[in-house]
């Protein structure tokens, strides 16, 4: 790792704080989601000049854009027209681009953005550069990124620091758009921010206090092109971190993603391990969470952060894995490791993550909707033994080859569900012939919503027909979930529900 260098002066370069000089920068903000309207919520207050672009001209769409208007942006165009190009603000070529994260660099507006020469920030960047204002205390920022586990793990990291008594607050991709959270009239001590892949694109430079890849797999490989730029893009959450670097120490590509990095100086690089620790680790004795990196003798001695069993009942090899990346972030600052066993003990794991929904005759009812690409789903599946699998969706551009094969010998049988499972089909009868595999009969029409809660009940009628005693039903699709629902927690509920009726059917308990 090695010292980061500056940039050259422009207008943009003194925009450091909220106290700078805002005003009349004229700003297009693409987008009027969650991200985009909070970025043109705060330029507006900091006096640009901003013009909203949405491609969509729903009730929704109008209703928010009339509030932009009250709160003083300028203009905002909505429809397939006003996402053409680039529009002009007040008359002349825009300062700056802020994008929602979710808009592709091809995009038109983007793409005439660059051809222009005209910067484009996501709504990170932007935080970052607002993150400080006279008379409120400034957060340090522990930032959080991989294919898999953020959220679980950026929940993890503010239950420890809500623990340790400091003012701290999740936010960024994890739902609080991060310039919300950046905004609050008191300010944090922490905040602890989810960067998705898409935000990371955008984003030109912060200074965390702590960094981690937690994982990479194949993912939004449609997006970036390619996985080599997926994975470039990942990187950059390391750059200029100040003082630890933390990387999965059973995936050698994020050491090499933080050894890369330009980043301050004395800031170290620190692993996470589900095994025993050696030096500079975090890791696992004898169902022991412990901490060889942040203590004065780690050659000698390691520090008690907890239990595994802290974790709660359902507690897989990848759910410890993230407690630990949480635990060694949280440590970079100098949490207690009393704070971080408390905060384990605390945290409540969102809904559809590895989610236990019934027990009947012996069988487990498992939801793991949010397992949206193999990655996910390898985890899922690598915690259980004879399991009825109820998978398939959109698949994103990946294979499931590897993750077939390496999970055939768990597999009792397979219940398709999605408009088109035929990828995952396809690897089952190349890896696991001799499994027994059912689609459900209801496929996505592209009209009616309801289609894909039908495929969803077929699918839990079909896999308690197949299971037996001792056998675990997990729902882990490995796909994205937009062609039959409109979230993996649509999907979720949508298990959670038809799981519900079959015990009501059968008479049983939950």
């Amino acid at each position: 790792m090695t010292a980061a260098a500056g940039a050259g002066p422009s207008r943009l370069d003194t925009l450091t704080s909220w106290d700078a000089d805002w005003t009349g920068l004229r700003v297009v903000v693409t987008g009027l989601g969650l991200s985009g309207f909070s970025a043109a919520d705060t330029l507006a207050e900091l006096g640009a000049h901003v013009v909203v672009v949405d491609g969509q001209d729903t009730e929704d769409t109008r209703a928010r854009a009339d509030t932009l208007r009250i709160v003083g942006v300028h203009e905002v165009l909505l429809g397939p027209d006003a996402v053409r190009g680039l529009p002009d603000v007040g008359g002349s070529a825009p300062d700056l681009v802020v994008t929602s994260p979710g808009w592709r660099p091809d995009q038109p507006v983007l793409a005439a953005a660059a051809a222009a020469g005209v910067p484009v920030w996501g709504d990170v960047e932007l935080a970052w550069r607002v993150r400080e204002r006279a008379g409120r205390r400034t957060a340090d920022w522990l930032v959080i990124t991989g294919t898999n586990g953020k959220t679980t793990t950026v929940g993890m990291v503010e239950s420890m620091l809500l623990a340790a008594g400091l003012r701290a607050v999740a936010c960024g991709n994890v739902g609080t758009p991060i310039l919300d959270a950046i905004r609050d009239p008191e300010g944090w001590d922490v905040i602890a921010v989810e960067l998705s892949s898409f935000q990371l694109h955008w984003t030109h430079h912060i200074e965390p206090a702590a960094s981690v890849v937690l994982n990479l797999a194949e993912d939004h490989v449609d997006w970036h092109g390619s996985f080599e730029a997926y994975c470039a893009d990942k990187a950059r959450i390391y750059e200029n971190t100040r003082v630890a670097c933390v990387f999965n120490e059973a995936e050698p590509l994020t050491m090499r993603m933080a050894e890369q990095a330009d980043v301050q100086e004395g800031c170290r690089a620190v692993s996470f391990t589900t095994d025993t620790p050696g030096l500079s680790m975090v890791g696992v004795v004898d169902g022991i969470l412990v901490d060889r990196a942040f203590l004065d003798d780690r050659a000698h001695r390691a520090l008690e952060l907890g239990h595994v069993e802290d974790l709660g009942p359902i507690a897989p090899r990848h759910q410890v894995a993230n407690a630990l990346a949480a635990a060694a972030l949280v440590r970079a600052i100098g949490v207690p490791p009393e704070a971080v066993r408390d905060g384990l003990r605390a945290y409540r794991p969102g809904e559809h993550r590895i989610q236990l929904v019934a027990k009947a005759d012996d069988v487990l009812w498992i939801n793991d909707s949010k397992a949206t690409n193999p990655h996910a789903a390898d985890a899922s599946l690598g915690a259980f033994t004879d399991v009825v699998w109820i998978a398939g969706g959109l698949p994103k551009g990946v294979t499931y080859d590897d993750l077939v094969s390496r999970h055939a010998g768990r597999l009792r049988a397979v219940v398709l569900i999605g408009a088109d499972p035929s990828e995952l089909a396809g690897a089952l009868q190349r890896h696991a012939p001799d499994i027994p595999v059912v689609s459900t009969a209801v496929r996505d029409t592209g009209q009616d919503a309801s289609d894909g809660h039908r495929a969803m009940a077929a699918a839990v009628r079909e896999a308690d027909a197949l299971a037996r005693p001792g056998d675990v039903v997990l729902m882990a699709p490995a796909a994205a979930s937009m062609d039959q629902f409109t979230s993996y927690a649509d999907r979720g509920n949508a298990f959670i529900d038809a799981v519900a009726r079959l015990m009501e059917d059968k008479g049983l308990g939950s």
